[in-house]
């Protein structure tokens, strides 16, 4: 949804930019020519006799009514789905509330496991659910690799303070070339 988020406020901002631009291009042109029969960029007369014509009743009026509501309302639940996803610790005082962003716990954890000796790189996802760890092991080592990786990262997990555990899963494959 963040994604999401990323994309459309851009092209909202752009949008009203490029109303906003237009509404000063047609004030500006009414200024300077005050008995114009039309506006500038925008046909204003006509949409103006076009509008008043019609009534609250007829057939486009309340069908643009529907999907301008169901547009809003679509923007406001991807609004509020797209929170951040904080991963709640246990606070030392009940009166505190104690969180941590995944970013920082995936490389709490990518700092660990790159720690060690048959490691050749890693690369950790972590949410409040699950922390995924994708390592590469150097020439052959990846069998006894993917068990000394979760129980580092299960050790990890213990020493932290998280109210709720997320679930471990990793994967390693051979790392092929000069160590």
């Amino acid at each position: 949804m963040r994604v999401l988020l990323r994309v459309l406020a851009p092209l909202l901002g752009l949008a009203l930019a490029a109303a906003g631009v237009l509404f000063v291009i047609e004030v500006v042109a009414a200024w300077v020519r005050p008995v114009a029969t039309a506006g500038l960029v925008v046909p204003w007369p006509q949409w103006r006799t076009t509008l008043e014509q019609l009534s609250w009743d007829e057939n486009p009026v309340p069908g643009i009514a529907i999907a301008v509501a169901v547009l809003g309302l679509l923007l406001v639940l991807v609004g509020l789905l797209a929170r951040r996803s904080n991963i709640q610790l246990d606070a030392p005082n009940p009166e505190l509330a104690v969180r941590t962003s995944p970013r920082v716990l995936a490389r709490l954890v990518g700092t660990r496991v790159r720690a060690g000796e048959d490691v050749a790189a890693a690369t950790v996802t972590a949410s409040a659910r699950k922390v995924s760890v994708a390592a590469q092991s150097w020439n052959g080592g990846a069998d006894g690799l993917r068990s000394s990786i979760h129980d580092t990262v299960e050790a990890l997990l213990d020493e932290l303070p998280l109210h709720r555990r997320p679930r471990v899963s990793v994967t390693v494959r051979d790392r092929e070339g000069v160590r």
